[in-house]
């Protein structure tokens, strides 16, 4: 099977109106940038977008946000996005806030085939609206069903013509999950390889997962939010 394609256009030329699309990353560490453009170039609409955040106002998500093609969001950290936020209170975007831990472990079960887990995360809040509820060890537990994607788009630090990807650090977080649990899995990568020149020691997605994959350009590895500490006045 051919996985290698010349463009994020090419990569993501078949997603329709209405998908539901996963986006990896963490803030705004790791995120498919290329892809994210492509998107916007598309012209696509009334996507469901699954996003551990929102990107900021001009950068990542925050651009389709900006363009409106965003009809859903299903996040758990949104609070750098002024556009979001505006979007959000005067009811033009649908969204769903979800405890970190349990969106990340809702994707990761899609990807291993469990349609569902008990998490006591949420009980006693909104959160818990019209799930059920079992006691384990005399703590109530909510059930949460496993999320699936039409497309799971990620950006690996490396990756092979087979689709075997290698990620860095924090672009591990969500990234790793999300390329197992979508229908159609594509990845842009900063470098893309021959197989054989990755250590399979490495290898945080084999290429199994993974049906398109495309070298990237032009990363902007930007900070959502940068703190330093004031030095020491003597």
């Amino acid at each position: 099977m051919k996985k290698v394609v010349a463009s994020a256009d090419e990569a993501i030329h078949d997603i329709p109106n209405a998908a539901v699309i996963m986006l990896g990353g963490f803030g705004l560490c790791g995120i498919p940038e290329n892809c994210i453009d492509a998107l916007t170039r598309s012209g696509i609409r009334e996507l469901t977008c699954i996003s551990n955040n929102a990107g900021v106002d001009d950068f990542g998500l925050g651009i389709l946000l900006k363009t409106r093609q965003i009809k859903k969001m299903i996040s758990s950290y949104v609070g750098e996005n002024a556009e979001f936020e505006r979007q959000l209170l005067h009811g033009e975007l649908m969204v769903d806030l979800i405890p970190q831990g349990t969106l990340a472990t809702r994707i990761q079960m899609a990807g291993m085939g469990i349609p569902a887990f008990f998490t006591p995360a949420g009980y006693g809040t909104e959160i818990a609206f019209g799930k059920e509820v079992r006691e384990f060890n005399g703590k109530p537990h909510l059930m949460e069903h496993a999320l699936h994607a039409d497309f799971a788009i990620v950006k690996a630090w490396k990756g092979d013509t087979l689709g075997n990807l290698v990620f860095r650090k924090t672009t591990r977080n969500f990234s790793t999950s999300m390329a197992k649990a979508g229908n159609i899995t594509i990845a842009e990568v900063e470098h893309l390889v021959q197989p054989g020149e990755l250590d399979p020691d490495q290898i945080h997605v084999p290429g199994i997962y993974v049906h398109r994959i495309f070298q990237g350009s032009n990363y902007q590895r930007r900070i959502e939010r940068k703190t330093v500490r004031l030095a020491d006045s003597k």
